[in-house]
């Protein structure tokens, strides 16, 4: 398939597909007329990008955990830095959490100070 019809198929802007590509997440075949060629192996690929976004995770961390996901669920296959990753990711939402609560108590207290 066309990288326009991935797009529409995952719902990733072509963009963003292009951009994939770029950092090594994607190869996808080329045409004899060097367009993109993308199969089903590419849009799995792309979910799977997608759902560890959806995790917080960064491209970075993406590019090293994206070897070990095996389906769409959150089910990985052995990697060696897979337990480091995955802890440092807990840890950093961990962070986020507790930045989150702290920005909520202080806004709670401007909303008890107005009224």
């Amino acid at each position: 398939m066309k990288i326009g019809e991935l797009s529409r198929r995952t719902g990733v802007s072509v963009r963003m597909l292009r951009y994939y590509e770029g950092e090594g997440l994607l190869a996808p075949q080329r045409t004899d007329s060097g367009y993109r060629d993308y199969g089903p192996a590419e849009e799995e690929t792309v979910r799977r990008i997608k759902m560890l976004g959806a995790a917080g995770m960064t491209l970075q961390t993406i590019q090293q955990l994206l070897p070990c996901v095996r389906d769409n669920d959150p089910t990985f296959t052995p990697c060696n830095a897979l337990r480091k990753i995955l802890t440092e990711q807990v840890g950093l939402i961990d962070e986020r959490i507790e930045t989150l609560s702290q920005s909520r108590t202080i806004l709670t207290g401007y909303l008890a100070s107005v009224n």
